[in-house]
């Protein structure tokens, strides 16, 4: 019963054995070799952007801040929620690669149009003496598991053209919430005004692989650049392509993104029957919720993995503690099942 992340997750035997595939002979190293280009071609052709470049780190941490170096000055602020995963989960590297500072908009975990607006038109009125408006961040799917609707990303890329500001766009979760808003990766991303984009792997069934396309070519050689220079630009980095590649093939990256939703909706399906509350309508494959402290006590001991994010285990059994639980594609419906029997008791 593990749901403490997708990241803990096995690798899908798919990704496994096109690992296995390109561990046969020699290839040029750095990206140099024939199957690097042609997984590039492959995304490009997936985006629908024959001009973006495409290039592969291990992180999505790597991802985010090294495309964010590209779309920001040193001397810019970089837009993003207040619960985004470049504020909350990366020890400040955004900072430390771009150079810039982040500045958080509202309270929750994401933008609202009207807010960054505001945020926005303040900045970078004092001239040489404050910080200059650079890249808007998007997180998709959200911290607390929510999706923005094309509509609410295409509010928030107007705001962004109105002030001139580039778009990044965080999707670690990229497939969860694509395969939930049943939309093409050009219709989320470059199609809404989308500079940049971390197309996530690792949370998904790979073992550790991100793709960084960002859609401006003109970028192409600065991204090279800041990835040797952030020590993330692999000798052997075919073995990188080779899981973006069993990860493509067949479709592999919707199929495991909606296993893993679908997973979510049964877990959630099961709690609401149980009387649980819940902090957010589940969309993807994440749930925040509160759980008695019982129902904790019960998991705890039966060994069920997630994250109880506050509260003591000693104390009144009708307490409610709030939980994280997150589902990956590999979660089977017995142990999805025994989770909730468990919570009812």
């Amino acid at each position: 019963m593990y749901f403490a992340s997708d990241n803990a997750g096995p690798v899908h035997p798919q990704v496994l054995a096109a690992v296995a595939e390109a561990n046969d002979g020699y290839a040029m190293g750095y990206g140099n070799d024939p199957l690097t280009a042609e997984v590039q071609a492959q995304i490009r052709d997936l985006f629908e952007a024959p001009e973006a470049m495409v290039h592969f780190v291990p992180t999505g941490t790597a991802a985010n801040v090294l495309a964010l170096g590209c779309l920001a000055n040193p001397w810019d602020t970089i837009f993003c929620a207040r619960h985004s995963h470049i504020q909350m989960d990366e020890c400040n590297a955004p900072e430390f690669y771009s150079g810039a500072k982040l500045t958080t908009v509202g309270h929750g975990d994401k933008l609202d149009p009207k807010v960054l607006r505001k945020k926005i038109a303040a900045t970078g009125v004092l001239g040489v003496h404050g910080a200059q408006r650079g890249p808007i961040s998007i997180t998709q799917v959200t911290e607390f598991g929510q999706i923005y609707t094309l509509t609410e990303l295409a509010e928030l890329t107007a705001v962004a053209k109105d002030f001139d500001c580039p778009v990044h766009l965080d999707g670690a979760r990229f497939a969860n919430a694509l395969v939930a808003l049943n939309c093409s990766p050009a219709d989320m991303t470059w199609r809404l005004g989308v500079d940049a984009v971390s197309f996530g792997g690792t949370k998904n069934g790979c073992m550790g692989v991100e793709a960084v396309v960002i859609f401006d070519p003109a970028k192409a050689w600065e991204f090279e650049l800041r990835r040797k220079r952030g020590a993330h630009l692999f000798s052997k980095l075919r073995y990188l392509s080779a899981q973006m590649k069993g990860y493509l093939a067949g479709d592999l990256w919707k199929t495991t993104a909606r296993q893993a939703n679908d997973n979510c909706a049964r877990l959630t399906a099961g709690l609401k029957d149980a009387g649980v509350v819940f902090d957010f309508e589940p969309q993807a494959n994440m749930i925040f919720c509160q759980l008695r402290r019982d129902a904790h006590k019960r998991l705890q001991a039966a060994g069920a993995m997630y994250y109880l994010l506050d509260g003591p285990l000693d104390g009144p059994d009708e307490n409610l503690l709030p939980a994280r639980l997150v589902c990956d594609w590999s979660i089977s419906d017995e142990r999805i099942d025994q989770f909730i029997e468990i919570v009812k008791g």
